[in-house]
């Protein structure tokens, strides 16, 4: 599913116009600087738990030691910050077996 075909089945299952649709999934998953609740509050050090669902969270990466697969030599990869999404329990429970 890309976000157009979100947008989309936002639209329908909430009776709303594309338009209204594509501002509300903007507003909660929006990337750019300044735009996206999810994305501003993990830059503010937040965590986003929606119950159930799963949560976003800031990570910290060590810096370590990489190989460069094509020529097999090491390289040093420094530390990092990334996004991290776990799971919720009812969200995993879906779709085990």
């Amino acid at each position: 599913m890309t976000k157009a075909d979100l947008i989309a089945k936002l639209a329908e299952e909430c009776d709303l116009s594309q338009k209204d649709a594509k501002g509300i999934v903007e507003a909660v998953f929006g990337t750019e600087p300044r735009s996206g609740i999810i994305a501003n509050a993990l830059e503010s050090g937040e965590k986003v738990q929606i119950t159930g669902f799963g949560t976003f969270e800031i990570r910290d990466r060590k810096a370590r030691t990489g190989r460069n697969p094509r020529t097999g030599e090491t390289i040093q990869i420094a530390a990092s910050r990334v996004p991290a999404f776990s799971s919720g329990k009812a969200f995993k429970d879906r779709f085990s077996a």
